[in-house]
């Protein structure tokens, strides 16, 4: 399946952790090489089981995962959710309510303000840098 054209397209597509991974590391590693945050070393090991990725420098914070350095980071919430949410706000004509993602995501009212207020953020930051590539500040106010 290619890009989802419609939000139950989307929906399953995103509900596919494999998808979600590979997107995002489309998106922020373009040359395909996954980079750590830390030290940007490609000798890097993925770690199924935990869903993470290992640098083999010697540094802390070794383990990194899609989220380290996003706006995703700090969130219990999967990228599953984020993802669908992102989509939703991105091929939206008009502006998308939080009570709109709660809704469709199926999340408390509250967790859908934070979700659409990060991703508004970063599609907002993107014009100026790249919010969702993990090279800025994951979100935080400035």
């Amino acid at each position: 399946m290619g890009t989802p054209e419609t939000l139950e397209e989307a929906i399953v597509y995103f509900g596919s952790f494999e998808n979600c991974k590979a997107l995002l590391i489309r998106l922020r590693w373009p040359e395909g090489a996954v980079l750590c945050p830390q030290c940007q070393s490609t000798q890097v090991t993925w770690l199924e089981s935990a869903r993470l990725w290992k640098c083999n420098g010697k540094h802390p914070k070794a383990k990194f995962s899609l989220k380290t350095g996003t706006v995703f980071e700090d969130s219990p919430l999967g990228l599953e959710k984020w993802m669908t949410c992102v989509w939703l706000i991105a091929n939206s004509k008009g502006s998308v309510s939080s009570w709109e993602i709660h809704r469709v995501l199926g999340v408390t009212q509250k967790t859908a303000w934070f979700l659409l207020h990060r991703v508004r953020l970063a599609l907002h930051d993107s014009w100026n840098s790249d919010a969702m590539s993990g090279t800025a500040d994951s979100g935080k106010r400035r």
